[in-house]
C-alpha cells in the first residue's frame, strides 16, 4: 500500500493502559507493516513500525510514532461544591489515582516521523485516534492519486473535505494549506 501523509496534526491523549491493550490485542495492522515495536525513553513512547518487506533494509528507519507520557490525577467522582464557608471540620478526600497518558500532540514531523511505511503507520494513528477520548487529529493524505481529508475529533470520525484553490494574488512560494470551516483549504 502506497500513500502518503502531507499535512498532520495531533492533539490526541489517551491513558497508557489503553494503548497498551490496544496492541496486546493483537490488532490486525496495515499491509506492509508486520509489528509495532513499543519502546518507552523515560517519559517518551515510541512507536515503530516493524517492516514485513525484506526489501526494506535493516538498517532503514521505517515510520515510527512518537508521544510523550505524562500522568494525570483522575477522580472517581466531581469533588462536591461547598457553600463557601472558610473552615470545615472534616474534609472528605475524594479518591483518585494518578493515570499515566500517552500524548501524540504536534505536527507531521513531531509525531509521525521517517518516510518508510508512513502511510501505513499514520493509519495506526488513526486507530489510536479512534481510540481516544480526548483530542483532535486532522490530516490530508494521498492514496492512489486522491487527496482525502481526515478529521477525528474526541474518538469520532467527522466530516472533512479538501478543496484546492488558486488565488491570483498569491505568491507560489508563499502557498500552503489552511484549515477553514471543517476544511483543509490550499
Amino acid at each position: 500500500m502506497s500513500g502518503r501523509v502531507y499535512r498532520l496534526h495531533s492533539t490526541l491523549e489517551l491513558p497508557l493502559e489503553d494503548l497498551q491493550d490496544h496492541f496486546a490485542s493483537d490488532p490486525e495492522l496495515p499491509e506492509g507493516v508486520e509489528d509495532v515495536d513499543i519502546t518507552r525513553r523515560n517519559n517518551t513512547l515510541i512507536l515503530k513500525a516493524v517492516s514485513n518487506d525484506e526489501s526494506i533494509g535493516k538498517y532503514t528507519p521505517t515510520a515510527q510514532l512518537k508521544a510523550s507520557v505524562s500522568e494525570t490525577r483522575v477522580y472517581e467522582e466531581e469533588p462536591p461544591r461547598t457553600g463557601g464557608g472558610w473552615m470545615q471540620e472534616e474534609e472528605e478526600e475524594i479518591p483518585s489515582e494518578l493515570v499515566e497518558f500517552a500524548c501524540f500532540k504536534g505536527d507531521r514531523e513531531t509525531v509521525l516521523q521517517n518516510t518508510a511505511l508512513q502511510y501505513p503507520m499514520f493509519l495506526v494513528l488513526r486507530e489510536i485516534a479512534l481510540l481516544s477520548e480526548k483530542g483532535t487529529l486532522t490530516a490530508i493524505t494521498e492514496i492512489d492519486n486522491e487527496l482525502r481529508a481526515h478529521r477525528i475529533v474526541e474518538g469520532e470520525e467527522r466530516p472533512a473535505s479538501v478543496e484546492v484553490v488558486e488565488t491570483p494574488d498569491r505568491n507560489s512560494e508563499k502557498g500552503g494549506v489552511e484549515w477553514r470551516d471543517n476544511k483543509f483549504i490550499s
